[in-house]
């Protein structure tokens, strides 16, 4: 894996190995390393996205810190939920596999209190998981990756409004993993302080949730202001403190700010429906029913793009998404996120990844974690 990058010098001395290069260990010893040990310095972040041929670029050191990390998980070992210096432990562990409430995590997650982020992380952790409310997609990465926070709750795709840019591009350089994902049905209410429609002049939501309700506010509020906010939660708080406005959010947002609900269920779709992933630093073992996500990039080839996806057929995985987005690394050069039936560990899939691996510009696992409850 590593000869192709030594220096060879004359015969009988050994091989000189570029600076940052990772000495070849065993599969154990790479646990642990994947975009995690060596990271993508901001600048590196900002080049195409391509095999590194500079012998200083602070790139080599990043790629081959993922090859060993898939090296380590691809060739059959198990390394479960890891435990090290400030990381999660045995409730950790019990919490990720079988999903239990437990006292002492911290979920960092979109805010204030109300939000449909909170909903999603209380579903999936529990009521006794202590939230930490972030202002921004970014903040909540942030948080996790200094470990702040255990765990991190993020949106990335909606079911009207589609993914999410700014959590996929996050998802691409962080060195968490995802370790869950939630599927939270958006039930938009209409709330206010009076229990009457009489006098509503202005309504305040999530831009996204002003979008996914416009049918019934054309119809039932023609004439009021659409103001669109940070968060549902926020629209909640604005309307509790102005007698002539309302909010488009959740119930636990109007229990939270004393609102009436004037109308449940306002969605123009009622199968509205709004993904999140739980970020941290844990890799949950097999559950049975398991989904896989990975980032790649195709070479600038005909036939190449062919030539990713048939790993997956030959070895009889089943792919559930293929998204493009902009790399931002390039003009017109894209990366594409794939979900696929199956645990990174099950048989299928691992050869299918190392089958992959021999013709992506770029991968990275992104994590493997258990399906979504209904």
């Amino acid at each position: 894996m590593y000869r192709s990058l030594a220096r060879r010098g004359p015969p009988g001395q050994r091989a000189r190995r570029h600076p940052g290069h990772l000495p070849r260990r065993g599969a154990g010893d790479h646990r642990g390393r994947f975009h995690g040990a060596r990271r993508f310095p901001p600048a590196a972040r900002r080049g195409p996205l391509r095999r590194p041929t500079g012998p200083r670029s602070l790139v080599i050191a990043a790629f081959r810190a993922v090859r060993g990390e898939r090296a380590a998980g691809l060739r059959g070992a198990r390394p479960g939920l890891r435990r090290g210096p400030g990381r999660a432990g045995g409730a950790t562990r019990r919490l990720i596999e079988a999903r239990g409430d437990v006292d002492g995590i911290s979920v960092a997650c979109l805010g204030p209190s109300g939000t449909f982020s909170e909903e999603a992380a209380s579903r999936h952790f529990g009521e006794a998981a202590s939230p930490l409310f972030c202002t921004s997609i970014d903040d909540i990465f942030d948080v996790v990756e200094a470990r702040v926070a255990t765990f991190g709750v993020v949106p990335v795709e909606n079911s009207l409004e589609g993914a999410i840019g700014h959590t996929l591009d996050r998802l691409v350089a962080s060195p968490s993993r995802i370790s869950g994902e939630v599927a939270l049905p958006i039930r938009q209410n209409l709330l206010r302080r009076a229990s009457t429609f009489e006098g509503i002049t202005r309504v305040y939501g999530h831009a996204q949730s002003l979008a996914q309700c416009q049918r019934f506010l054309k119809e039932t509020l023609p004439l009021a202001e659409r103001v669109a906010v940070s968060s549902n939660a926020e629209a909640a708080r604005l309307a509790a403190r102005e007698p002539w406005a309302a909010a488009l959010a959740g119930q636990r947002a109007a229990a939270i700010h004393a609102l009436e609900l004037l109308a449940e269920g306002v969605e123009d779709d009622p199968t509205n429906t709004t993904r999140f992933l739980v970020i941290g630093d844990t890799s949950p073992a097999p559950s049975g029913r398991d989904k896989t996500s990975l980032v790649m990039s195709a070479p600038n080839r005909p036939g190449s793009m062919v030539a990713l996806l048939r790993p997956f057929s030959r070895h009889g995985v089943s792919m559930t998404k293929l998204e493009s987005r902009p790399s931002r690394r390039g003009l017109w050069d894209y990366l594409f996120f794939v979900d696929v039936e199956g645990h990174a560990e099950d048989a299928a899939v691992r050869r299918a990844l190392l089958d992959l691996d021999k013709r992506a510009g770029f991968l990275k696992l992104l994590g493997s974690y258990p399906m979504a409850r209904p």
